[in-house]
């Protein structure tokens, strides 16, 4: 089962499954009666729901506009080891970081580079969905919690990003979080058994690594979130990403406009898309 949202022109969002063929969507239900009981809508069949073809749909994440999209950094030992924070001890607690819910889009969508940047760097990885409200919740709670999982892209503005000691402005760029089909929790299993994660350019492999290097579990961290800020249902958790990035490699290597980023996990699905250059993003604001 794929999951996808569908905007209508009146821009009221309903939620579906994609079919087999990725042709069409049948509709689940308005995206806040969706979210009001996910694993109910994601367990039982609905074949009375109306069919809209791919080719006629604005698809969208179906995403709650309201919903905290949360992210860890540094969460693939490899991946610490490569970059700029290798001489650092790893921290007791996860490095967390935040996007704002426009700052993502779905498979096939053109990404731009910001001004500014020499390119774009990739970030392949896994993002967990809430299906219930979580409250100093134990990590078996908090996992038991997750609804469903999708293939995500983090690219990133790595000038933006390094500015300063917050990473917020480069990792918000426009149309920069790329998001998958949901697939639910029960179709994929524990991360913990080790899901293959990865990203190619332009064909070739650039990420290659294994959900089971997490250094912080979906269940702690959720956990860990949540004793601090209630979680609620449709809120997000992009999980961090293997080594391989670009900005590590020497000579660094970023996306430039006319590239393609696919990032593939493993019984979760992929999510494939195109760079292009900052004119399109200024177009797109005027628009």
């Amino acid at each position: 089962m794929r999951v996808v949202g569908i905007r209508g022109r009146d821009g009221r969002v309903d939620v579906g499954e994609l079919s087999a063929d990725g042709r069409e969507v049948r509709v689940l239900a308005a995206l806040d009666d969706f979210w009001a009981d996910a694993a109910g809508h994601l367990g039982r069949a609905n074949d009375d729901g109306p069919l809209v073809a791919v080719t006629r749909a604005d698809l969208v994440p179906p995403v709650l506009p309201d919903a905290r999209v949360i992210c860890v950094g540094l969460n693939y030992l490899k991946h610490v080891a490569e970059g700029s924070f290798r001489e650092q001890e790893l921290p007791e607690y996860p490095t967390l970081f935040a996007r704002w819910t426009r700052s993502l889009t779905v498979d096939g969508a053109e990404v731009p580079v910001p001004s500014g940047e020499d390119g774009l760097d990739w970030e392949g990885e896994i993002v967990a969905w809430v299906g219930a409200p979580l409250v100093d919740a134990s990590p078996e709670q908090a996992l038991a919690a997750v609804v469903g999982y999708s293939a995500f892209n983090d690219l990133t503005s790595r000038r933006a990003q390094k500015l300063t000691s917050q990473w917020i402005l480069g990792k918000n760029g426009d149309r920069s979080g790329p998001l998958g089909p949901l697939v639910p929790a029960a179709e994929v299993g524990d991360l913990r058994d080790g899901l293959r994660v990865r990203t190619y350019v332009n064909g070739e492999t650039v990420q290659d690594g294994s959900t089971a290097e997490m250094v912080y579990g979906v269940g702690d961290t959720l956990a860990h979130i949540s004793r601090t800020l209630t979680l609620r249902p449709g809120d997000l958790l992009a999980t961090g990403t293997p080594s391989g990035v670009g900005y590590a490699r020497t000579p660094p290597w970023l996306l430039q406009p006319g590239d393609v980023v696919e990032v593939d996990v493993e019984r979760v699905g992929s999510v494939r898309n195109t760079v292009v250059s900052n004119a399109a993003r200024r177009t797109a604001a005027h628009g």
